[in-house]
């Protein structure tokens, strides 16, 4: 998945003229900690550097225990650390941009029994505070 969040998030800085730095977070789900680093290194050999606000959900979910295997749903991960912890932060408005790349997997019992790929996906969303007009 870690591929899929690095082309959705470079495609997405490249097409709106957005820089790492226009945004408090970066935030994925879930690609763990091998994931996280993957993902880093992916951007970093593109020339963009994430490693200051990028912060995995599946990260936050588990513990970071390399030997752990850490991971779940990220629909799951994504959904409770969105609506509960960074909602949070939005509202009061500890942060105020936020780059939201959700990660999944299309898993698929056929496809995996062949031997096959598993095909991964990234769909990103931009939440910011607005200031109020008066």
């Amino acid at each position: 998945m870690s591929p899929a969040a690095a082309h959705t998030i470079l495609t997405h800085l490249r097409e709106t003229g957005q820089d790492v730095s226009d945004y408090d977070l970066i935030l994925t789900g879930d690609l763990g900690a091998l994931g996280s680093r993957i993902l880093k290194d992916l951007t970093w050999e593109k020339g963009v550097d994430i490693q200051s606000n990028h912060v995995d959900c599946g990260e936050i979910v588990y513990n970071v225990l390399e030997d752990e295997f850490q991971g779940g749903s990220g629909a799951g991960c994504s959904a409770i650390v969105f609506n509960s912890y960074i909602y949070q932060k939005l509202r009061k408005k500890e942060i105020n941009r936020v780059l939201f790349a959700a990660t999944g997997a299309l898993l698929s019992t056929v496809s995996s029994g062949q031997g096959e790929s598993i095909p991964c996906i990234c769909h990103a969303v931009s939440i910011e505070n607005v200031q109020d007009k008066k």
